[in-house]
């Protein structure tokens, strides 16, 4: 009975929960607006080839999220073709996104592959996803049109619960990673709390409050 009760409190807690959290990895700037990359220029990863801090006073919204720019020649490229330079997975970590879940942001760490920005929540989500890139852009790619919409906080917890059968814990991923580089170390970082990633703070806070990491801020 007991179990049956904490079933039903745990399913209606995701329930209340799916509605939670923003569609897209974004974080308010004092007008409200909600602010993807932490402010940081979409376009500039694939014209300067690096992470670029945007200009508040040059912008572009979108349905539910808004883009800074760091000139204005970027932000015209962009609003020809948005979908050209927007990050994939609607900037969530493109590692966890092949696993159906929503979580992490962080502008600094990301990579150009086949045209395409991903965008990653960490250096370790980076990592495992550079150990097949494929792989996982293939299962991303799978389920995000069903998750796009979903509010992140809820996505991910549902996830967490009933995983992908294709999901892989950190020990698969150590283990490949492990395979693959020998003696090569993993890399030190700590991600927090999974309290906090999914109830109290919001998908780029490493990133923007310094959480070993440096501190790039939130935006203006």
């Amino acid at each position: 009975m007991r179990s049956t009760l904490r079933l039903l409190a745990l399913l209606s807690l995701t329930l209340l929960l799916q509605a939670c959290g923003t569609p897209y990895a974004t974080t308010q700037n004092p007008r409200g607006d909600d602010v993807m990359l932490l402010g940081y220029d979409p376009v500039a990863y694939f014209t300067a080839g690096k992470p670029t801090r945007g200009d508040k006073a040059i912008a572009s919204a979108l349905p539910n999220r808004t883009y800074y720019f760091s000139s204005a020649a970027n932000k015209q490229q962009f609003d020809a073709n948005p979908a050209r330079f927007e990050p994939q997975y609607g900037g969530f970590c493109s590692s966890g996104a092949a696993f159906a879940l929503k979580l992490g942001s962080d502008p600094t760490s990301w990579e150009i592959y086949q045209g395409r920005l991903f965008i990653f929540g960490d250096v370790l989500g980076h990592e495992a996803w550079k150990l097949d890139k494929d792989w996982n852009i293939k299962y991303a790619d799978q389920v995000w049109p069903d998750i796009k919409d979903a509010g992140w906080r809820g996505q991910s917890l549902s996830r967490y619960m009933n995983k992908v059968p294709w999901y892989k814990n950190t020990k698969d991923i150590r283990d490949e990673y492990d395979k693959k580089y020998g003696g090569k170390p993993w890399p030190s970082y700590d991600v927090g709390s999974m309290f906090s990633n999914l109830f109290t703070k919001l998908p780029g806070w490493r990133a923007a409050e310094g959480f070993s990491q440096p501190a790039l801020g939130y935006p203006d």
